[in-house]
């Protein structure tokens, strides 16, 4: 296969690298990973401007009409800088189900918002019973009148605190495990009945839980179909999923690279410790397991850009092999550098949380291990 990026994904790279190494040294991102909102409203107001935002959406909607490799892209480039900014909420997830659903006018605003970064949007799926089963919904709609009454709970919700507009999924036909009789919503977070508690997580961002309680929505609140949902959903995951492979690549590489730089000047019984055999040998394991998530990762992409959903398998092996080789990575990395592989100071241990909440998104190494093999 041919992994050379085109003129136009090599400047968009270059573009996402130097922002990344300009604005995101550590102390930085821990100031904004502190704030009140959790990261930078100047930087997604420059996402916005740098067309970022416009990734993934087609020309007519004010887009850039990019595709998978686009997003694994600039995916890439922000796992290299742990990017707080909601990208993967927003523009992934909200905007998959919205370039999905939406006509007209409505589709012409909300897009057009989104792409000029006023909005901002959460997708409010997960459900504590469900782990990572997509189609286990227990969260109701009924209809009411010419609008909607909502009920029910979600669990992790990223970027759930500041989002402008949440999409929600309720059931409102079928058994809790039918992928058939789920419907998407968009719901206002400050709606009478919905109760949004925020919280960081342990990687330094920020989600929500969320409670719907009889919450009236309007006709033109459902997304789509009713009851036809389960398509749209699984498509958004399986992008997400890339986006978070793609993230992860990027950090792995930044993991690796500061080992051997740490190895290459510390110094131990007069020598470098990368003068070491067993020393050596670990750092050999660990680029090898990075190169292996690489390949992977860029099969995946150009799968999925030619055959969509039918290439869920190698996504399937593509996510498993992220979370296993993250995590030996990390702990060879931890390991490596000693007692200040787990300072705050250093930003080894930052990378190494995030992975390991990539891992637990849309499905751990062992769960995508099983559906592989399924």
């Amino acid at each position: 296969m041919n992994f050379d990026l085109t003129e136009e994904q090599q400047l968009l790279e270059d573009s996402v690298a130097r922002f990344v190494a300009d604005k995101y040294p550590l102390e930085q991102r821990r100031k904004l990973a502190d704030g009140s909102r959790g990261y930078s409203e100047d930087h997604w107001k420059a996402f916005a401007e740098l067309g970022w935002l416009a990734v993934p959406f087609d020309e007519d909607d004010g887009g850039i009409g990019g595709g998978p490799v686009e997003t694994m892209v600039v995916m890439e480039q922000f796992g290299r800088g742990l990017v707080l900014e909601p990208y993967l909420p927003t523009v992934i997830l909200g905007g998959g189900v919205l370039r999905r659903t939406l006509a007209g006018d409505q589709r012409a605003d909300l897009l057009g918002k989104l792409i000029e970064g006023k909005l901002q949007l959460a997708f409010a799926h997960s459900e504590e019973q469900a782990r990572w089963d997509l189609n286990d919904v227990t969260s109701s709609a009924r209809e009411d009148g010419d609008g909607w009454i909502l009920n029910g709970a979600k669990t992790v919700v990223f970027n759930g605190g500041n989002a402008d507009l949440l999409i929600v999924s309720a059931r409102n036909s079928g058994g809790q495990m039918d992928t058939d009789g789920i419907s998407l919503f968009l719901v206002d977070p400050k709606a009478d009945g919905v109760k949004v508690e925020s919280y960081p997580t342990v990687d330094g961002l920020r989600a929500a839980e969320v409670t719907l309680k009889d919450v009236r929505v309007a006709g033109d609140a459902l997304l789509g179909d009713a009851g036809k949902a389960w398509p749209i959903i699984e498509a958004v995951a399986d992008e997400a999923l890339l986006a978070l492979c793609a993230e992860a690549l990027g950090s792995l590489d930044v993991m690796v690279k500061d080992t051997v730089q740490y190895t290459q000047e510390r110094q131990q019984f007069g020598h470098p410790l990368a003068d070491f055999q067993t020393v050596q040998h670990r750092l050999v394991e660990m680029f090898m397991e990075y190169e292996q998530c690489k390949s992977l990762v860029y099969r995946a992409t150009m799968e999925y850009a030619q055959n969509g959903h039918e290439a869920a398998r190698t996504l399937s092996a593509c996510k498993h092999l992220i979370g296993t080789a993250g995590k030996f990575i990390g702990e060879n990395a931890v390991q490596l550098h000693g007692g200040m592989g787990v300072t705050e100071e250093l930003r080894l241990g930052h990378f190494f949380k995030r992975q390991l909440v990539i891992e637990s998104q849309f499905g751990n190494s062992d769960f995508h291990l099983e559906q592989f093999a399924a």
